[in-house]
């Protein structure tokens, strides 16, 4: 079962802190974006490994973006 890592909102990618082939568990910080002059970290929704990374850094997210997914 593949679990989306949505962007919470708009804003610009600053950072996924994971790599394909990790392990993380619900809850860790897996990726930040920057909204209105502000830092806020994307969390996992559930416990997995990552899949698939389909953003990279500098891209301008929205709120149906995937980030990355969870297998």
């Amino acid at each position: 079962m593949s679990v989306p890592v949505n962007a919470p909102m708009v804003g610009k990618l600053i950072s996924v802190d994971v790599n394909v082939g990790d392990q993380v568990k619900e809850n860790d910080p897996v990726a930040t974006i920057e909204a209105m002059k502000m830092y806020v970290k994307i969390y996992a929704p559930a416990s997995g490994v990552v899949k698939e990374i389909n953003a990279n850094p500098g891209d301008v997210v929205n709120p149906d973006t995937v980030i990355l997914t969870l297998g």
